[in-house]
């Protein structure tokens, strides 16, 4: 059974970075924006990794609320959904910051500016601060209240998600309307979907790989402290 695991996530890793390599050839040969020209390939690596950026919370929160359950119950269980809540806050963290750097650098090329305070990158960077707060919190809390601590903050940065996402619908901002959902006008040219879906579903993958690996080193922390405590 340890074998076809291993084997699965070996299988699953590799598919991942051909994923990744095909989303990579479909964006270079894409046809070129009218408007923007080269630059606008950017666009599928911004967009699939804010997507996964408002995605990934919901795997702190659920390790969160998991372990907000257990903690009286079942140290070793809430010490795995514990484990789940940190490594999903770290690559949120990761996915984030992605975003931001990619769009800044899109933003400085389209609008002439690196950054403006409008709705939608504003709640986003929100959503990078907290979970930045999540990890320093994590590393100088005081021991014994750090993972009860981060829980609660789980929640909190939780809320701020559909307040992203939902930001450039409620306002007029800076940044583009929305590229599906956004009614009339809304959506991709024919000619983009390849490289999106390819990019979106590599880049998606690839954090959940990481997620799960960082998953199982965090368990074996948290396992580790609760073996000293004892």
């Amino acid at each position: 059974m340890q074998g076809l695991k291993k084997a699965s996530g070996i299988a699953l890793f590799l598919a991942t970075i051909l994923i990744l390599i095909i989303g990579f050839q479909k964006a270079m040969v894409a046809p070129v924006d009218a408007q923007q020209g080269e630059v606008y390939r950017i666009f599928y690596y911004h967009v699939p990794s804010a997507i996964s950026a408002l995605c990934f919370p919901y795997i702190n929160l659920i390790g969160a609320l998991g372990y907000l359950y257990f903690r009286r119950k079942d140290e070793i269980k809430a010490a795995a959904w514990d484990a789940l809540a940190l490594a999903g806050a770290e690559i949120t963290t990761v996915y984030c910051t992605i975003g931001l750097v990619t769009g800044s650098l899109w933003g400085r090329v389209a609008w002439g500016i690196w950054w403006t305070w409008d709705e939608r990158l504003t709640t986003f960077l929100l959503l990078w601060l907290l979970y930045v707060s999540y990890l320093l919190l994590r590393r100088f809390s005081p021991p014994g209240q750090t993972s009860t601590l981060a829980s609660v903050l789980s929640v909190f940065a939780a809320v701020d998600v559909p307040i992203v996402y939902y930001s450039i619908r409620w306002f007029r901002t800076q940044h583009p309307s929305p590229v599906f959902g956004g009614g009339d006008g809304a959506g991709l040219d024919k000619s983009m979907y390849p490289a999106f879906l390819w990019n979106l579903a590599g880049w998606f993958l690839w954090g959940c790989i990481m997620i799960g690996f960082r998953l199982i080193s965090a368990r074996r922390e948290r396992l580790a402290e609760l073996q000293e405590a004892i």
